[in-house]
Parts: C-alpha cells; structure tokens; sequence
C-alpha cells in the first residue's frame, strides 16, 4: 500500500513552480473533472497556497466557455484572492484562451497559470475532444484529475476515461499525447472510506493524489501524507 500511495515521480507543486521560475518559464496547471465535483473551489485553494506559501504570482485563466456562470464563479474567487482572471468571454476555444492566457502571463511576469475547463461527463465526445485539443496545443506543466472521494468506483470510472480520452482524442499532429498527472481528491474530510478512495485511483491511474480537500475554505487543502494513510489502516 506504501508503494501505491508514493509518489512515483515528483509533484511536489511548490517545488516545481519555484524550479520553473528559476528558469524563467511560466509554470501551468491544468484542472479537469466532471460538473459539480469542486473543480473550481479546489483551483482556488491551489491559488491560494501558490500565493500564500510560495510567494508566487498566480493568474487564472478561464477556459470553461460553456457553462453559464463559470466565468462569474471564477471572478468571484480572483477577487477573494486578489489574483488576476484572464477571460475572453463565452463561445469561444478554449484551448485559444489558455494559449492567450499563457503568452499575457509571459509578457507580464506570472510565475503560475491555473486553467479552469469545462466540467463534462466522461462521456461526451465532442466536449473530451475540446479538452484534449486544450491540453496536447498548450502543453501545461501539470495535468491533475479532480474528483470526490465520495463516489468511490464512479470516480475510478471518471479518472480511467478522461485519461483514455486525452490519449484518443488529441490531434493527430501530437506524436506523444499527454493524460493525467495527478489527482485531487475532494471532500476527502467526509469520507469514511477515504483511504480506500485514495489506494483504488492511485492504483488504477498509476499517477499521485496531490493534493486532498478537506473542506470549503482556501486553506482547507492539503497533500496526502502517506504514514497518517498506513496508520489509519492498522488502527
């Protein structure tokens, strides 16, 4: 279980954005899931901590033009934050806005660029294809998975093919697609099988939890710390 839950490569997120201003490169996240799952909030915790704890210049980029309200929810958390929202509006590409988002972040001296997508079902093709297109165009630094410890087997499900739909669905220009880096797993703070949660989708994806939310407010985040996983387990 120790082996399942350690990460692999790192992902430590403060080191590598940190690494990657030291280089003077832009440092990217992507955030992707299905509606409803906290994307968004969870985006804004990572806002915070990037800010708070690494000192670091954090823009948002809102690449959800589908969902009425998206854009207003994103705006309302850049001003509890007092980072930048990056928009164009509604309709449009999205996999055009986060390129726009990340050349103005280059420009005007960003260390960070959160991505905000739209929240889609596994499912739907034409919506998976648009994310996949964002992500193989824009290349960002770190791809994360956000679902709920809640849902046990359904986010397993979810994880397995929005994965599979970022390999498929990529433009055939992209030689070597990208699929997730990492997970986010929210209202972990709930879950009385929680561990269970954490072991299945880091075993099934091969890839990390990141980070874990525990609850509503922007500091209401943390990593999964694996001893405290291993100890709940053998009490």
């Amino acid at each position: 279980m120790q082996r399942i839950l350690t990460q692999k490569k790192s992902t430590d997120v403060l080191k590598m954005a940190n690494e990657a201003k030291e280089q003077g490169n832009v440092f990217s996240i992507c955030f992707l899931g299905i509606n409803g799952v906290g994307k968004s909030t969870n985006l804004a915790k990572v806002a915070y901590f990037l800010k708070h704890k690494g000192k670091l210049k954090v823009m948002i980029a809102a690449c959800d033009t589908f969902r009425a309200g998206a854009i207003e929810q994103l705006r309302t958390h850049s001003k509890n934050l007092d980072v930048h929202l990056f928009d164009q509006g509604y309709g449009k590409d999205p996999s055009l806005i986060a390129k726009s988002a990340l050349k103005f972040a280059a420009a005007n001296a960003y260390d960070v660029v959160l991505i905000d997508t739209a929240g889609r079902m596994q499912d739907n093709e034409p919506l998976m294809r648009a994310l996949a297109k964002l992500v193989a165009v824009n290349t960002p630094s770190l791809v994360l998975f956000v679902g709920e410890a809640l849902v046990g087997n359904d986010a397993i499900d979810q994880l397995v093919k929005f994965n599979r739909s970022l390999m498929d669905h990529a433009p055939p220009s992209i030689a070597n697609p990208r699929g997730i880096d990492g997970i986010i797993l929210t209202k972990f703070d709930t879950v009385d099988d929680k561990v269970g949660a954490a072991l299945s989708m880091a075993y099934i994806s091969g890839q990390p939890v990141v980070f874990v939310g525990t609850g509503q407010k922007y500091t209401h985040l943390q990593t999964l710390n694996v001893n405290n996983v291993l100890k709940t387990l053998t009490e």
